[in-house]
């Protein structure tokens, strides 16, 4: 069976579905859609509410990165006490530092020759080429957040980063709660109390952007979320038609959450659409296959999500060099959508040539290094991050 054949492919919709709101949202920002054929068709707080909460996007990507990691450590070694710290961090950095460093490494040496939109001048900053030092530094120490709490927007590229950092400091807390707690209930209790601690911490700083969307506290809820809907989904097997009515559930909320926007709704809305998506795992766990003309109809949606990680990393090269060549100023109303069209393309050409011939290379070579025929066997299996865990006996 291959790698693509043993993924959850409702996941991957749901993945492809938050990238796919990730790029809408920096394309605006860089060139703008109401001035476009896109703006005519749709009314402009449609457009708006389509076009600017692409922030619930990452959200979205928390969730499932929650979900997934508990879910599969589960199925790899039985219950999370029971965490091979050692495989554990093997397998994620072999899946995010291949591409993470060359990538960084493509950005520090363009925005070093002063290129704009790869230079340290966003927000109006004019940080020297040597401040790449600590802002490549802090992506790969995890605090790249933390950087931008305190200097700003400073790097066009590099701002996207951020949510890296969170991820990352995620990563390298599970492991170690789950050996130090020694038992799942009191991992749940500090999951709980991150969801609690979310909608606080962004109520406390409506006053600044970056914190109340960037903060490790702002964003560690959805995360926790994605871990219970993980471990519900370990313990309690849904019928068909309660999983079909979670999938729908969460669907429709999280429709009606991302169109009413986050302005406004900072302290609460991102917590709705982290219960939304977890809503949607839990019944997506239960029916991991599409069939029909759904399978058909979502292909492209499930071929983005596939590669949402090397578009997330790579998408905002893509749109860096895109504003080099082609400034807003010189595009026009019949441009700005097949100006769209050919972003989403290229940069998903770009994914797709960085994982078949790096990335993903990259990653079974470091696992069979480092993990042996065990980790080369894990990275098959689990096509990294697709796999599920479902009914406590059979895995996809």
């Amino acid at each position: 069976m291959s790698s693509i054949e043993l993924r959850n492919q409702r996941i991957d919709c749901l993945r492809g579905l938050a990238i796919g709101c990730v790029l809408l949202l920096h394309f605006m920002l860089a060139y703008g859609l109401k001035d476009s054929l896109l703006g005519s068709l749709l009314s402009a707080s449609l457009l708006g509410a389509l076009a600017r909460n692409g922030n619930y996007g990452v959200t979205m990507f928390f969730v499932v990165s929650g979900f997934l990691i508990v879910s599969q450590s589960l199925r790899r070694w039985g219950s999370l006490p029971a965490i091979d710290i050692r495989a554990f961090y093997v397998q994620r950095f072999a899946r995010i530092m291949p591409l993470l460093l060359p990538t960084l490494a493509l950005i520090v040496a363009l925005g070093s020759l002063g290129l704009p939109h790869f230079s340290n001048t966003d927000g109006g900053h004019h940080l020297p080429a040597l401040y790449f030092w600590l802002a490549a530094g802090s992506v790969l120490t995890f605090w790249h957040n933390l950087l931008m709490q305190s200097v700003g927007y400073f790097n066009y590229c590099l701002n996207v980063y951020w949510s890296l950092s969170v991820e990352e400091v995620f990563y390298l807390a599970l492991p170690l709660l789950c050996l130090a707690l020694r038992r799942t209930w009191l991992l749940a209790a500090v999951c709980l109390l991150l969801i609690v601690a979310g909608p606080v911490y962004r109520a406390a700083h409506l006053d600044n952007e970056i914190d109340y969307l960037y903060g490790n506290l702002a964003c560690f809820d959805a995360i926790a979320i994605g871990c219970l809907a993980a471990l519900a989904a370990h313990r309690v097997r849904l019928a068909d038609g309660r999983a079909r009515l979670l999938r729908w559930a969460g669907l429709l909320m999280l429709g009606g959450v991302y169109l009413r926007g986050i302005a406004g709704n900072q302290v609460f809305g991102f917590s709705w659409v982290a219960l939304a998506s977890a809503a949607f795992l839990l019944g997506a766990s239960r029916a991991p296959w599409l069939d029909g003309w759904r399978e058909r109809a979502t292909r492209p949606l499930r071929w983005l999500g596939r590669h949402s990680y090397e578009l997330y990393l790579l998408h905002i090269v893509m749109l860096a060099g895109l504003r080099n060549l082609l400034p807003k100023g010189s595009i026009g109303y019949w441009e700005r959508l097949p100006l769209l069209c050919a972003f989403v393309a290229a940069s998903a050409l770009l994914a797709y040539l960085a994982a078949r011939y790096w990335s993903e290379p990259c990653n079974r070579a470091i696992r069979r290094r480092w993990l042996g025929r065990r980790g080369e066997d894990n990275a098959r299996l689990s096509a990294e991050w697709g796999s599920f865990w479902h009914d406590g006996s059979r895995y996809r």
